[in-house]
């Protein structure tokens, strides 16, 4: 999409060209007034005159002080983040609409009463077996008691071990079978720590006093669902459970040295895990994950699979029995009586993210169906609400980011000839995905029943696993998706080589084809960027074209990218979220890479579409201007102070507002285009500022 505006006049000259009459007629009454019809108006822009929102912006604030503020300042001042939501962005909106969408086609699939096993019987009666609360709360906890009982009498390490790997259960452990990092082309058994129930080492400790004001009240939660549930000494179990959840959570790893892929992919011998950590009783968990008679697989956080399964095996028994049925309790709550579903919102969402209300049964509704019958949903999904126009125009966008990418590689100062070569190699065999997989998973063996909610739960999570079993010895299905057409997101995967983006995030006001094209280069092609950029960040980088993990960099561009990135790193370190909380750049320094590389790309796009032509001034503003702020208002977002806290401890991107004002300063261009001078803010010495793609 070199130039959206050219794309809108052609449209309107063939619209033009249609209306004229074939044969001159004279005229008559009729005639006459079809004659005197306006023409059809131009298509507008969603959002203000041209995509941008220009009442957004705090202009009383210098653009080289805080841009975020400076493009959405005004907003953030009045915009009152809804009850039911912990943060509130354009993304949410966008989420909100999909799921209005996805309501209309759930609920007419439910309505249906469909045939037995076609994807309308099973999507209806899925939703509506989590919208009968009347059934939820009349069944009490029947429906878990078989599950409830397995682990009541699981006696032996070995046992609790089988339902460590029994889907529905937690354990110390994640098993998944992705593509093997060196042979993308064949699937591996990757074995990694798994997560506990609050959201990062750091919640259990850290000497903070909001944190232990959290771990008090995740303590006292666990005995709430344990004492619902009728469980004896309630207090106790919960005291124990914590401590437990304490001891595993010192031999995980930091989050920044889990994504690290080189120390996460350590291939291993069944026979090797065995005597690295012989605590866990390993063969009856692989048998319970169908893997019993695997041989080779690979290990991800080495010390902590060894450690945890030293602690599995000092814990005492009646401790991982009390910690399996919390676990349980509390991964099923929704599915469950009333009074679980409210402790459990009670601690996650108000507790821990201060979101006062709970989102309505519908939204949670058609999240659990996504999630069980995601690409049958997704089908139905694009055929009502994805135009073939809109895959057609972010194609082209792609290639011209890759065309853009391509000159700067050209252009780097700091690459030999060798390695440059390589990133052209690898940037030429980037596979784009658009909108929907072109192959649609088939549900059919999967059972769901109108009256069987956590049946229907269970059997969705056998039927996932069963999925991948079942394939384990094929080649990699590289045309899989990892995400839905109605999910508002994107990502690269470093195995396929590949950026993908469903159908729902290429709306407004990420996409928008009747916008400007600055606007829609700041927005969407910034992003699109940015997953590309991801093929070229810290990780990424590490990754050949054919999607394996080996070497391609000389050691001094290894020495001049990780110079760099360090400075990076440092620069967003600064930033604080919170008082004391500053954003971790080594964590988020993936992500940040991503949308530095990702608006140089997008920018360099945007003028490469103007084919030596200026700029047009839209209502005073430049298109660099308009290319800028789009970025920023693309990633205007508020958050309730809990959910920040857990973003800064947790995730690997940045919050939004250093998404606006980390990259920008780094970006010669966005000084010229807002005057920015020293002694603003942000302002960064040209010969300090951060370039690596």
């Amino acid at each position: 999409m070199r130039s959206l505006p050219c794309m809108a006049v052609a449209l309107l000259a063939v619209a033009a060209c249609a209306s004229k009459p074939a044969v001159e007629k004279p005229l008559t009454a009729t005639n006459s007034a079809a004659a005197a019809a306006p023409a059809p108006a131009a298509p507008h822009a969603a959002i203000g005159d041209f995509g941008l929102d220009l009442t957004a912006g705090n202009s009383h604030v210098k653009p080289g002080d805080d841009f975020f503020a400076y493009a959405n300042g005004a907003w953030a001042e009045s915009f009152a983040i809804p009850a039911d939501h912990a943060s509130f962005g354009p993304s949410n909106t966008l989420d909100n609409l999909s799921k209005q969408r996805v309501r209309g086609i759930i609920e007419g699939a439910a309505a249906a009463h469909a045939a037995p096993g076609t994807p309308a019987q099973q999507i209806g009666d899925y939703y509506a077996s989590f919208m009968d609360t009347a059934a939820i709360e009349a069944n009490g906890l029947a429906p878990a008691q078989a599950d409830l009982k397995s682990i009541a009498s699981a006696n032996s390490r070995e046992s609790i071990a089988r339902l460590f790997g029994s889907p529905g259960f937690a354990s110390l452990f994640d098993a998944d079978l992705p593509a093997d990092f060196h042979n993308p082309d064949r699937y591996a058994v990757y074995l990694s720590e798994s997560s506990l129930g609050l959201p990062d080492r750091d919640y259990y400790l850290k000497d903070d006093a909001k944190l232990k004001e959290l771990r008090a009240k995740y303590e006292a939660y666990i005995g709430q669902l344990l004492e619902l549930a009728g469980e004896s000494d309630a207090t106790g179990k919960a005291r124990a459970v914590m401590a437990f959840e304490t001891a595993a959570s010192r031999v995980q790893w930091p989050i920044e040295k889990r994504r690290n892929v080189d120390l996460n992919w350590n291939p291993r011998t069944k026979a090797q895990l065995l005597t690295y950590a012989p605590g866990f009783p390993w063969q009856p968990y692989l048998e319970s994950l169908k893997l019993g008679d695997r041989q080779d697989l690979v290990l991800g956080e080495q010390t902590a699979i060894r450690d945890l399964a030293q602690l599995f095996n000092h814990t005492p028994l009646p401790t991982l029995r009390a910690w399996l049925t919390f676990q349980y309790l509390s991964s099923h709550a929704q599915y469950l009586p009333q009074r679980f579903d409210a402790a459990h919102f009670a601690f996650y969402g108000q507790a821990m993210r201060g979101q006062p209300e709970q989102r309505e049964r519908w939204k949670r509704g058609v999240d659990q169906v996504d999630a069980a019958l995601g690409e049958s949903v997704g089908r139905l999904y694009v055929a009502q609400y994805f135009p073939p126009a809109s895959k057609a125009k972010m194609q082209q966008l792609v290639a011209d980011l890759r065309a853009a990418l391509s000159e700067r590689i050209d252009a780097l100062d700091w690459m030999t000839p060798e390695t440059r070569t390589r990133a052209h190699e690898k940037l030429a065999a980037f596979t784009p995905k658009i909108g929907y997989p072109d192959k649609w998973k088939d549900y059919s063996a999967l059972t769901v029943r109108r009256d069987d909610l956590i049946g229907n739960v269970r059997r969705a999570a056998e039927w996932r696993w069963n999925y991948k079993v079942a394939r384990i010895d094929a080649a990699v299905d590289r045309a899989e998706w990892q995400m839905t057409p109605q999910e508002v997101n994107a990502y690269y995967n470093p195995s396929n080589n590949e950026i993908v983006f469903p159908a729902a995030i290429l709306q407004p006001p990420f996409f928008d084809p009747n916008a400007d094209a600055a606007v829609n280069y700041g927005a969407i092609g910034a992003i699109i960027g940015h997953e590309i950029g991801h093929g070229f960040d810290d990780q990424g980088r590490k990754f050949g074209p054919d999607g394996a993990l080996r070497d391609w960099w000389s050691a001094t561009d290894v020495q001049a990218f990780s110079a760099r990135t360090a400075r990076l790193i440092k620069e967003f370190s600064a930033f604080e979220a919170l008082p004391g909380l500053k954003v971790n750049g080594a964590n988020t320094i993936g992500e940040n890479i991503g949308d530095l590389g990702g608006l140089n790309m997008a920018h360099e796009a945007y003028r490469i579409s103007l084919q030596g032509a200026r700029a047009p001034v839209i209502d005073g503003l430049s298109g660099d201007q308009r290319f800028f702020l789009s970025w920023a208002q693309a990633w205007r977002e508020k958050y309730r102070d809990g959910l920040l806290r857990e973003i800064v401890l947790s995730d690997v991107h940045s919050p939004s507002q250093f998404r606006v004002n980390g990259p920008l300063p780094n970006i010669d261009a966005w000084y010229a285009a807002f005057n920015v001078q020293p002694g603003d803010k942000l302002y960064i010495p040209p010969a300090e500022r951060v370039r690596i793609w």
